[in-house]
């Protein structure tokens, strides 16, 4: 092993990086600074901090990064009504950046030469925060355990755990059910009962929301507010970034709203099956469209539309710190300074239905846009323009 005298551990407290922080000790002889993220899972952080000291670590930061991650992550995401596949709103994919940007930054701090995280060698993550740590310290020394040991199951994580006396959770021990990725925009789970495709996730997977079927018999009626394409109150009442998601999530959640069960391709190549979360990040994406409908023009719109999965793909794949995602960023920014109204919507059983929007930016002309008489359209300029658009058409019909 390379010699290592102090690294910086993205530590949750969890099998994996419980067994790393032990492991990294054994094998590098090094201090280990563990980093917990607060970016709104539900987390004991007592017992995290906890469980760091019991295996003797000294310096731990557990950094409450919740706004900073709804403000200037989540919600400029959502300023392009990004989804991965169609289908993904990114919850763990945009959460990455962050982590790796804050576990450089404390590397710098205590003067750490290295930097570990506990992704695996199959997934998407390990790409994430590397591509992020490279960005703010080009050369960071990065420790993958997964990617170096020789234990290549959770059983065998679980057996080394028992061996160096590690406690750990009881439903980690044997096969662990899923595996469980979380923060206040979503919650993932991946793995073991989920791996069969075919096969429906147990309803004891979803954690944040109530099956729709179970989901209250009367629709919800709510409002969004936004300015310049951000949302900022719910119902009336003005919020902070992170605590209008968390409304989000609570009305979404006991609504069934944003459950999604999907088959994704992984950036390194592999399909994986997933089942996702997302209640209030559900609510704010169709709310943002149709804020956006009323208030973008058509062209801008659909310019919009198709840089969105170029946007959602390089977030998937680890590019937020990328010039190019700087550069669609700005285009996209420079598309919301009119993005300001209210939304009016009902979520009912898993659905989210417009019902409303207005804005004092509105593009929407009532007397343009009537069945009825107006004095500013002409009807007949239509067959002129008819023509001219089946001109090629017409050429072509002459030939087939």
């Amino acid at each position: 092993m390379k010699k290592i005298n102090k690294v910086v551990l993205a530590y949750s407290g969890g099998l994996d990086t419980s067994v790393i922080l032990k492991w990294l000790k054994e094998n590098y002889q090094c201090e280990v600074v563990t980093f917990t993220a607060d970016l709104g899972q539900e987390e004991d952080f007592a017992a995290v901090e906890a469980k760091a000291k019991q295996h003797g670590t000294t310096e731990i930061f557990i950094d409450d990064l919740k706004e900073e991650f709804v403000k200037d992550y989540v919600f400029p995401m959502f300023r392009a009504n990004p989804l991965y596949e169609g289908y993904y709103l990114l919850g763990t994919a945009i959460a990455r950046p962050l982590i790796a940007k804050r576990q450089i930054e404390i590397a710098q701090q205590v003067n750490a030469e290295a930097v570990s995280h506990g992704a695996t060698g199959k997934g998407n993550d390990q790409i994430r925060f590397e591509l992020g740590y490279y960005y703010h310290q080009s050369d960071i020394e990065i420790i993958s355990p997964w990617r170096i040991w020789d234990m290549n199951s959770r059983a065998a994580l679980v057996a080394y755990a028992d061996q160096h006396d590690i406690q750990i959770s009881k439903d980690k021990r044997g096969e662990q059910p899923f595996s469980i990725d979380a923060n206040v925009l979503h919650s993932s789970a991946e793995g073991k009962v989920l791996e069969d495709p075919f096969i429906e996730a147990p309803e004891y997977v979803y954690t944040r929301s109530v099956a729709p079927t179970d989901a209250p018999d009367v629709p919800e009626e709510i409002t969004i507010d936004f300015k310049s394409g951000d949302a900022c109150a719910v119902n009336g009442e003005s919020l902070t970034p992170y605590q209008l998601l968390e409304k989000l999530n609570q009305l979404g959640g006991k609504n069934g709203v944003g459950r999604i069960d999907l088959v994704e391709n992984r950036f390194i190549g592999m399909k994986s099956r997933g089942v996702y979360e997302t209640p209030g990040g559900t609510i704010l994406y169709h709310a943002h469209r149709a804020i956006e409908s009323l208030t973008l023009d058509k062209e801008a719109a659909h310019t919009k539309d198709e840089v969105a999965p170029k946007y959602a793909k390089l977030i998937y794949n680890g590019l937020w710190f990328s010039p190019e995602r700087d550069m669609l960023q700005a285009m996209i920014d420079q598309t919301q300074k009119n993005v300001t109204g209210r939304v009016r919507m009902k979520l009912y059983k898993g659905n989210v239905m417009i019902t409303g929007r207005e804005s004092a930016f509105t593009l929407y002309n009532a007397d343009l846009a009537t069945f009825e008489d107006d004095q500013i359209y002409s009807q007949q300029d239509a067959e002129g323009f008819i023509k001219l658009n089946a001109l090629r058409l017409r050429n072509l019909g002459k030939k087939s």
